[in-house]
């Protein structure tokens, strides 16, 4: 595998890489395939249906949800089949990813990788709802969302006790936060990202949103720049891993959304309880 890079950053050791692979957990294979079946389709539908079948944890956890205020359906779900054929391509697939990172830190969770998961949940909701009124697909606006940060995920894994430290100094740029993540790591999250997507041999375009994410805001209509903003407010809506000196509030982080989205989102106050209540869902036993 060839070095990778980051923005503003120096290139990472093939030493690095190999014992970042090393150390980490495996991906549930179920999420891995379900982020490559990427079209809403009929045949697409039955491929996920029968990705999740054979799994009792992915079964068990996808009829949880179905039968879950969340979903809010008007009968019992009683087979994945049928939880499938009510949901459809777009929220299966889309519970499919979300369980799938849930599960990944499952084995292993801390407070700080709590935060993680609630962040990632937070900004995939916030970039679904920003891209309903843009040019942006709003299913892989909302995956791009929970994958954003895989890389300060599996940082925060390998190395708990130091990067729980690392997060627990003020900071006001997330430049910081990164060459700080260089110096112990000798990588920062942006790259980790990159080669996880890389290793895991997702589709290419979510190597451009997890390597660029933490990059200034350009005002351009196109999926990374989607995420940066919804990765902003989820911070700002209260959904932060890295605490702020001065943390800029949801009105400051909001208006600069463009105005063709900004007039259709709910206040901070809504869209915070609507994260909030479906975080509560989805980790409830």
């Amino acid at each position: 595998m060839g070095t990778l890079t980051a923005s503003a950053s120096r290139p990472v050791e093939p030493a690095a890489i190999a014992s970042m692979l090393d150390r980490l957990p495996p991906f549930p294979a179920v999420a891995l395939r379900a982020l490559n079946v990427l079209s809403g389709t009929d045949t697409s539908l039955k491929e996920l249906c029968d990705l999740i079948r054979p799994d009792p944890v992915f079964s068990a956890e996808i009829l949880r949800i179905a039968n879950s205020p969340l979903v809010a359906f008007s009968k019992e779900i009683t087979s994945v089949l049928q939880a499938s054929m009510l949901l459809g391509f777009r929220r299966l697939r889309r519970l499919v990813i979300t369980v799938g990172l849930r599960s990944y830190l499952d084995n292993s969770s801390t407070p700080l990788l709590r935060s993680c998961w609630r962040h990632s949940v937070a900004c995939a909701m916030v970039a679904e709802r920003t891209a309903r009124w843009n040019s942006i697909d709003r299913d892989f606006a909302y995956t791009a969302g929970i994958l954003h940060d895989i890389g300060r995920v599996a940082l925060a894994t390998i190395g708990s006790q130091a990067y729980a430290c690392l997060i627990e100094r003020e900071t006001d740029q997330a430049w910081d936060v990164l060459q700080s993540e260089r110096e112990l790591f000798g990588m920062d999250h942006c790259q980790a990202g990159r080669l996880l997507v890389t290793a895991w041999k997702l589709p290419e375009e979510f190597i451009e949103i997890t390597s660029h994410h933490h990059d200034p805001v350009t005002h351009v209509e196109d999926a990374t720049e989607v995420i940066r903003l919804s990765c902003l407010l989820a911070d700002a809506l209260g959904f932060a891993v890295v605490r702020r000196g001065c943390p800029r509030s949801s009105e400051e982080v909001l208006a600069e959304f463009p105005e063709s989205v900004r007039r259709h989102l709910p206040s901070a106050e809504e869209l915070a309880s609507e994260i909030a209540k479906e975080i509560s869902v989805i980790e409830a036993a």
